[in-house]
């Protein structure tokens, strides 16, 4: 049996042993005429088969990686393959449960021509109790609608156009994330949250499960193998908190990125008990005085902007090895965390920041177009974002919006500055522990920092606009005031989120930046300036480089779009680490 595509658990805050990975080869067909229903593609062993394709999933039809690679825009897409479920998997009092970390954008699922169930939303999982439609030999059928002329739909950088251009990169339909399959009790565990208190020096614990029942949750927290802390939970109508102390906790940090193992055990009288692995990192994200302080203490943001995208694979990347890269690239540069822009990441990339020690900005895909339905489709999936993500220490910012996508109009129409409004303050209920920015790059509404875009060439003039606070509130970025209506300064801290931008080729490949270099002396002169005068600037608590990797068509990235550096990683390091010479700096980087 061929070995899976992308074999690693795709889900590592929830992980329970019993299951089995479902990617590979899948039969595929494109339904151009939208007749797939009607015709009943859904049926096992429909004659003629409409399937008349294979395709690697978890990879999109348009990737190189899917097998197919073809750039044309299909709005509905069939997947088909049979599947066998373990003997001990269906005994009495157990589930069988299908999931699907990704698939944009509306999916559709049948279990041997029964429908069990539809999901809509292009970056966030699904889940599905398929037990009742079982039987020896199974055929699962997916059916994936993504319209991409629809700009109601949350697609971020996914252009609408067949061939990528500007910013906007070839979309992604269909599957992207890992399919599996996992046994669980009838009566489990659904879900489970970590709230650290630093200052407390304990974390509390919010367990729920799939239905109410009477029924307690053991935890065991152990550090580094040694046992740390003990709990019970008593669950009612589903769902039970508790507050455990961690006297002199172990705190994460980019430097220090120190994690808790979770066991839990989900137990009932006259049920099978359910068991889940997890993890959490100690830390808090907090502004005071005008500064982000992390752990209690000021901490300088200098993250990269990354658009989590490879060349074979587009959104999905080719190998959990090559997801790893990424972050120890970024952090052999000197950066401490990155801005995942307009992408909803893959969890295996959370968890290498996590283990690993990189600050994560969580972004939202946004939306092209403002209306009740792009509104209620952004929050519907933002919500499952912040749920799915809760427990990353990684994260310490959510960005719901950037740069006024899906709300043009806010000089004009009251409504949006309204949604951004409500946006903001439904991710700070969801989650008060982050940091949210209700608008990356201008016109703020309320937001905890004050973020700018600022794409400008001359480094003196960086230098300046950063010096005085009038100058810095009077600069329109792309002609958009740094705060909408209604809405002013109030002295949070100030970053430039976006800048740079600078394009280098080191062949022969088209592209474009925002500034262009000559030679690699050229960019490591245009950088090392830029830098300097953001870290030395009086009123910058950080800043984000644009960006980490050419991607496509652009090609003002520090590393090739196949992860090969422009310049010695210890030369960007030694530039952001405030250093006026490169310096012979070690890093070890897996291959």
């Amino acid at each position: 049996m061929l070995k899976p595509y992308r074999p690693e658990y795709p889900r590592p805050q929830f992980v329970r042993e019993s299951w089995c990975n479902l990617n590979g080869q899948w039969a595929f067909a494109f339904d151009t005429a939208d007749e797939g229903c009607r015709s009943g593609w859904f049926v096992p062993g429909l004659t003629p088969s409409p399937f008349d394709l294979t395709i690697n999933v978890p990879f999109v039809y348009q990737s190189r990686l899917s097998g197919i690679g073809e750039r044309t825009a299909h709005n509905m897409m069939w997947y088909q393959r049979p599947f066998t479920v373990p003997a001990d998997w269906r005994q009495s009092g157990k589930s069988v449960l299908l999931n699907c970390g990704a698939a944009d954008y509306r999916t559709a699922v049948w279990v041997n021509g029964q429908f069990a169930g539809e999901h809509e939303g292009g970056h966030t999982p699904f889940q599905l109790d398929i037990t009742p439609y079982l039987a020896d030999q199974n055929s699962l059928v997916l059916r994936v609608e993504d319209i991409l002329t629809d700009l109601t739909q949350p697609r971020g950088k996914q252009f609408w156009q067949e061939q990528s251009a500007g910013i906007f990169y070839t979309p992604s339909s269909g599957i992207w994330q890992t399919v599996w399959l996992e046994s669980a009790p009838a009566l489990r565990l659904e879900g489970v949250q970590f709230t650290p208190d630093v200052a407390g020096q304990a974390v509390q614990i919010l367990c729920y499960a799939n239905k109410a029942a009477a029924a307690s949750v053991e935890v065991e927290i152990s550090f580094e193998g040694a046992l740390a802390a003990t709990a019970e939970i008593a669950l009612v109508d589903g769902c039970g908190t508790a507050v455990v102390p961690l006297p002199e906790p172990y705190l994460w940090s980019p430097e220090s990125p120190h994690c808790y193992d979770v066991a839990l055990r989900l137990a009932a009288p006259g049920q099978p008990a359910d068991r889940v692995q997890s993890y959490f990192g100690m830390r808090s994200m907090d502004v005071r005085n005008g500064r982000v302080e992390l752990n209690g203490a000021p901490y300088v943001m200098k993250l990269v902007l990354d658009q989590g995208y490879y060349p074979d694979g587009l959104l999905t990347a080719p190998s959990d090895d090559a997801i790893r890269r990424d972050v120890e690239l970024v952090k052999a540069m000197g950066f401490n965390g990155v801005r995942k822009h307009q992408k909803v990441e893959d969890p295996r990339y959370l968890y290498w920041a996590d283990r690993l020690g990189l600050l994560v900005w969580g972004e939202m895909a946004n939306t092209y177009r403002f209306s009740p339905t792009a509104a209620q489709r952004l929050i519907t999936e933002w919500q499952a974002v912040i749920e799915r993500d809760y427990n990353h220490p990684c994260i310490v910012a959510w960005v719901p919006v950037n740069e006024s996508w899906g709300v043009p109009e806010l000089r004009r129409d009251p409504a949006q500055v309204q949604f951004l409004l409500g946006l903001y303050h439904l991710t700070k209920a969801l989650d008060p522990t982050r940091l949210v920015i209700s608008n990356d790059g201008w016109e703020h509404t309320r937001s905890d920092l004050c973020t700018i875009h600022d794409y400008t060439g001359e480094a003196e003039t960086v230098a300046a606009r950063y010096a005085r606070l009038e100058d810095m509130l009077a600069y329109c970025p792309s002609e958009r005031p740094i705060y909408a209506p209604g809405h002013a300064f109030e002295g949070q801290p100030i970053l430039v989120s976006e800048c740079g931008g600078i394009a280098y080729r080191t062949g022969e490949e088209k592209g474009w930046g925002y500034t262009e270099a000559g030679s690699a002396t050229d960019l490591e002169t245009g950088y090392r300036q830029l830098v300097t005068a953001l870290l030395n600037a009086p009123l910058l608590q950080g800043f984000c480089y644009t960006q980490l990797t050419d991607v496509e068509q652009e090609i003002n990235g520090l590393l090739t779009y196949d992860r090969q550096p422009k310049l010695p990683l210890a030369t960007i390091r030694a530039i952001n680490e405030g250093m006026g010479e490169a310096l012979d700096l070690a890093v070890e980087i897996r291959p």
